[in-house]
């Protein structure tokens, strides 16, 4: 249902836009987060967006680097992504929730996931 795209292979300072939309007709009622999973390691939160788009969050690893916006009126979500580092390395997931959450675990919609690989 939720359709992430634009990983791709980025040397270390440079961006990447990733994008997330879907078809449904309850996204402009949803959170939305990006969250990230590397090799061998947990997913972990990256950001998050509430419905209207004013309220967001950001782990400490990505603030200042990455933004995090959403087009209602185009069910999309964008994380910009900038200055890129090699630990940002990961595959990337968007996912939806009813409620303001930067919790894993309380999103109940998400998508394929698409792979950020930043070289040094």
């Amino acid at each position: 249902q939720l359709q992430a795209s634009g990983g791709g292979l980025v040397q270390a300072g440079g961006s990447l836009r990733l994008s997330c939309t879907t078809s449904g007709r309850t996204f402009s009622t949803y959170a939305m987060g990006w969250f990230r999973q590397a090799p061998g390691k947990e997913r972990e939160f990256v950001a998050a967006i509430g419905w209207s788009g004013v309220r967001k969050d950001y782990a400490n690893s990505v603030k200042g680097r990455f933004t995090i916006s959403r087009d209602n009126a185009k069910n999309t979500v964008i994380l910009q992504m900038n200055s890129l580092k090699p630990e940002d390395t990961a595959v990337y997931y968007c996912a939806g929730s009813r409620s303001w959450t930067v919790r894993a675990d309380l999103y109940d919609s998400w998508g394929q996931g698409t792979l950020v690989t930043v070289s040094s």
